[in-house]
């Protein structure tokens, strides 16, 4: 953790400093409107509601994290269950996890499909479930990010300051 409180710095687009493997992602933050509440933006105009699990209306961050799996891993599989069951198939993805309060973090997050595979016989269906946990594995970035335990860097800087800032010359 760093805490910058000098003169703001320019702080490069991510697509300015991502290698040709790694894709730019819209920007995305957070504003406080009341104790322990926030409301979440996307630059596409998207809105969401996070504040403690007392707040009604709102997702917790936790929550968020396992929606955000549950999504990942749906539509990291979407194309595979729709070419086989057909575009207009209804699944459910369920997720869970039980906070460990000690260590302050979910140890393990299980995701259960609710799908009807009674249209196929056992042999299809072991195919389009490995086929399917394949593009999840190999597409969903969520489950791979926390897979492999991604990193956090945290920097402080004065309000306003950022990617606006043009560098002195």
């Amino acid at each position: 953790m760093s805490t910058d409180q000098t003169q703001p710095t320019t702080t490069p687009a991510d697509d300015e400093i991502a290698p040709s493997s790694q894709a730019p992602s819209d920007p995305l933050w957070v504003e406080r409107t009341g104790t322990r509440t926030y409301t979440g933006f996307s630059a596409r105009g998207a809105q969401v509601s996070i504040g403690p699990a007392d707040v009604e209306g709102a997702f917790t961050p936790g929550e968020l994290l396992k929606l955000a799996l549950a999504a990942c891993a749906g539509m990291s599989s979407d194309a595979t269950f729709a070419r086989r069951l057909g575009d207009d198939y209804a699944v459910t993805i369920r997720v869970d996890g039980l906070k460990d309060l000690d260590d302050d973090r979910y140890p393990v997050l299980r995701e259960r499909f609710e799908v009807d595979l009674s249209s196929l016989d056992d042999a299809a269906r072991e195919r389009l479930l490995t086929v399917a946990e394949r593009a999840i594995d190999k597409t969903c970035t969520v489950g791979n990010t926390l897979n492999a335990g991604a990193s956090v860097e945290l920097t402080f800087q004065p309000e306003g300051a950022g990617r606006e800032v043009q560098p002195q010359e």
